[in-house]
């Protein structure tokens, strides 16, 4: 079979619906018969609703059902389908409702753009309005200022004469003048009116480029339209022009000038321009800048020209500020006492205070000593409060000690009952003695076997020390820091004393400290530990402390809690400061930032002139005797990094005693904080080891030290930085020569001998005779020569020694006179390290 186009298809012979044949045919006139099998394809119906299962419907039709399916399965089928057609018809009506809400949302959503758009129009429209408004108003003041100035100006210079004759030219030409207005005058006010329009003009048009509010809301028409308050200074211009008012009078001032000061400082002191100054300076032929340090001559001139005062003050003067005046006894309030602890090493100091205070300060310091000065507040079962400082007993804390000597109200003397009196303790007696602050004894370890107080009272009369068991003024507890006897006695002794001494302050004053320590914290910057004395610290304060000045960022009182102010007899950490103080020095609060910082820079200044003066030889003499002296002597150099100032202090006064007149510890460098590469570098330079006490290098610094080979010691007990900086001094120290005596020799008789010269017989006396050793030749017991053996005889045999009670023949080198009877003493040298 084959299609309209030509196609050869399948074609079907014979056969009905159920089968049929289908020829082939194939290229070269091949062809193929095929039996093809159709199938009908078979239609499922709806069953017809309401049709029982009993014959009539579908159901009970078996010939309409699938094979295999039962009635109860083919129901369970058409609930299925019935209630999925019934969950999309919910989905879609779902949908339909949401479409709905999201169409009615948009519509609300366009009505509130439109409603916030002709707001917005309104809004415009009304500013416009009011802007239109203001023009309005400000023109015809303007044209109202125009016309006063012209009618002032017309009044006063038309001469009266001239009026009374145009009046009565007018009279007779039979037209009367206008009252209050001339032509002439109206011609010149437009001429005016049309002058300013110009000048206006050019205005809007040099400065078209900026966008004003009015340009925007009016949409560019008109230009540019000058402010209310440009148009009020220009109203007060003319008024004040057509009332001839003259401008205000220069101030004159005081001008207080030190011997030197900055042009901008001298600009400022003077409320001038610092423009005008330089002018006036390059004017005199000083090319200088406002930052550039001028005289006090030049400075007068200066102050001269501008019209002004000059007072003459010295740079001494910017402390005038902090000098504090006598508190009225109606100001005074009572302060609780400060009490410092003193004593000897290991006498159990911080132990005691511990046992006041309940707590554990002793387990945190390297070894169990103080190292630090320790400012706490305690409260006893009395409601009392006391103030203690703790200050290390070790003889290197001695600059401390005496720093806590003169801040405090009490000393209490700590000696340990089984060990007496020791030099600390003799040191912090002649501190408390010196300070003039009464003291009280507290013999501690009174709870050992060994333990024996009278010693240690009978030991304190030594110093002049008589307590009370002696008859004399000085209280005495006997305490143990252990087992917490005595502790309440020696709390009513202090309580005893500070009532005798009346303490008392104004709280109501500017405050005034002392910096009890000072440290360097990672994170929180230089802390200083103030004991305030007077006045109350609070925080935002501006002090100056020694050589730096700060404001009060924060205060931390002893138990690490923020506050906001510290009273008198008050310890506390204040953060905020420039740099780090030294310890003792004196904190003032001063009113302005200023103050604070010229009062510093003074400080510095001299400061650093007392350093280069002390440095310095005054004459040629005393200059060429120390390069001399200085030739003779070796030199340690170190550098000191410590955690706080007290113990680098300390440290720098220990080191200095460390040497002789052949050695001596140079300490090149000292502060506080980690060791840095600004250090390694000075270390590299000067061949100088770097000493950490409780600090650390940063990782820079480690590397470059590790490059340079910069040697790097860290400690935390300063009796073991002392002792290694002693050790290595020592080696400088050039070696001890020790001439140990060997033997004595008597010659005998003296022969000739060719090619050696003269030789000794001697006969050795007492010890042994060595060729290698060295000799003198004694005569009437008074040396003649000293030197060495040329040979050593034995008969005829060279030999190293000879025994004592044996002849020998001995020649000295390069020397012959000897004679019969002559003593030969003979020595070896050895060569003994020493140390410091």
């Amino acid at each position: 079979m084959s299609d309209n186009d030509g196609k050869k298809t399948l074609g079907v012979r014979g056969g009905g619906p159920r089968s049929g044949n289908v020829k082939q045919s194939f290229s070269h006139g091949r062809t193929k018969s095929v039996e093809v099998e159709v199938k009908k394809k078979r239609t499922v119906t709806k069953p017809a609703p309401g049709k029982a299962a009993g014959g009539k419907s579908s159901l009970g039709n078996p010939s309409r059902r699938p094979a295999g399916i039962t009635d109860a399965e083919m129901e369970r089928r058409l609930k299925a389908v019935a209630a999925a057609k019934a969950r999309e018809a919910g989905e879609a009506e779902q949908r339909a409702r949401e479409e709905r809400e999201r169409e009615e949302e948009r519509q609300r959503r366009r009505e509130e753009a439109e409603q916030k758009e002709r707001e917005q129009r309104e809004a415009e429209e009304k500013a416009r309005a009011k802007a239109e408004e203001e023009e309005r108003k400000r023109k015809e003041e303007e044209e109202a200022a125009k016309r006063a100035a012209a009618e002032a100006a017309a009044a006063k210079t038309a001469p009266k004469d001239d009026a009374a004759g145009a009046a009565r030219g007018g009279a007779v030409a039979g037209k009367p003048a206008p009252r209050g207005k001339a032509a002439p005058v109206g011609e010149r006010t437009d001429r005016e009116d049309r002058g300013n329009k110009r000048g206006a003009g050019r205005e809007d048009g040099r400065r078209s480029g900026k966008l004003t509010l009015n340009q925007a809301l009016s949409g560019g028409e008109g230009g540019r339209q000058k402010s209310l308050a440009s148009m009020k200074r220009k109203q007060e211009r003319a008024r004040q022009k057509a009332m001839g008012t003259q401008q205000r009078e220069k101030v004159v001032r005081d001008v207080q000038v030190p011997e030197t000061i900055v042009v901008s400082e001298l600009a400022n002191r003077m409320a001038e321009r610092v423009a005008d100054v330089v002018k006036e300076l390059m004017k005199m032929g000083m090319m200088v800048t406002q930052n550039q340090t001028i005289d006090q001559d030049t400075a007068d001139l200066i102050v001269e020209e501008f019209g002004h005062n000059m007072v003459r003050v010295s740079d001494a003067d910017v402390e005038d500020v902090i000098k504090s005046e006598d508190d009225k006894p109606e100001d005074l309030k009572s302060r609780p006492p400060v009490i410092t602890i003193m004593g000897h090493v290991d006498h159990g100091k911080t132990s005691l205070l511990d046992a006041i205070r309940h707590a554990k300060v002793v387990a945190g310091e390297a070894g169990g000593i103080t190292q630090h000065i320790g400012a706490y507040q305690v409260q006893t079962d009395g409601g009392s409060t006391l103030t203690f400082l703790d200050t290390p007993g070790h003889a290197a804390f001695t600059s401390m000690r005496s720093r806590g000597a003169q801040v405090t109200d009490i000393v209490v003397l700590v000696v340990a009952a089984d060990d007496s009196v020791m030099p600390q303790t003799i040191e912090a007696i002649n501190h408390a003695k010196a300070a003039g602050v009464p003291m009280i004894v507290a013999i501690n370890k009174i709870d050992k076997p060994a333990a024996d107080p009278d010693r240690v009272r009978a030991g304190l009369l030594q110093h002049e020390v008589i307590v009370e068991k002696m008859s004399g003024d000085v209280q005495d507890v006997e305490v143990s820091a252990h087992t917490g006897q005595g502790l309440d006695e020696l709390l009513e002794a202090i309580a005893l004393q500070s009532e005798i001494l009346e303490l008392k302050a104004n709280p109501d004053r500017a405050a005034e400290g002392a910096v009890i320590e000072a440290q360097l914290d990672v994170g929180r910057g230089p802390v200083a530990t103030v004991l305030v004395q007077k006045g109350t610290l609070k925080q935002g304060d501006i002090f100056v402390v020694g050589e730096q000045y700060g404001k009060v960022r924060a205060l931390v009182n002893d138990k690490g809690e923020r506050v906001k102010e510290a009273g008198p007899s008050v310890p506390v950490e204040v953060l905020g400061l420039q740099g780090t103080p030294e310890a003792g020095d004196v904190l003032n609060v001063v009113s302005t930032e200023a103050q604070a910082r010229e009062i510093a820079e003074y400080r510095r200044n001299v400061a650093k002139e007392k350093r280069a003066a002390a440095g310095a030889g005054t004459t040629l003499e005393q200059l060429m005797a120390k390069a001399k002296a200085d030739d003779n002597v070796s030199e340690l150099p170190v550098i000191v990094k410590a955690d706080v100032q007290g113990s680098a202090e300390a440290i720098v006064q220990a080191l200095e005693k460390v040497g002789n007149d052949e050695v001596r510890v140079r300490v090149l460098h000292y502060g506080v904080g980690a060791i840095t590469e600004t250090d390694v570098g000075l270390a590299e330079a000067s061949g100088a080891p770097v000493i950490g006490f409780n600090v650390r290098a940063n990782a820079p610094a480690r590397n470059s030290a590790n490059q340079k080979g910069v040697e790097i010691r860290y400690y935390s007990v300063i009796y073991d930085l002392v002792d290694d900086v002693k050790a290595a001094a020592s080696g400088l120290l050039s070696n001890e020569i020790r001439e140990n005596f060997i033997g004595y020799a008597s010659i005998k008789e003296v022969f000739k001998v060719s090619n050696v010269g003269k030789v000794a017989g001697c006969l050795v006396t007492e010890g042994v005779a060595r060729r290698s050793a060295g000799v003198r030749l004694l005569r009437d017991d008074v040396v003649i020569h000293e030197g060495t053996l040329k040979t050593l005889k034995r008969f005829k045999d060279e030999v190293s020694e000879v025994q004592s009670g044996q002849e020998c023949g001995m020649a000295f080198e390069n020397y012959d006179d000897v004679r019969p009877g002559d003593v030969i003493e003979i020595f070896e040298r050895e060569e003994v390290e020493r140390s410091l």
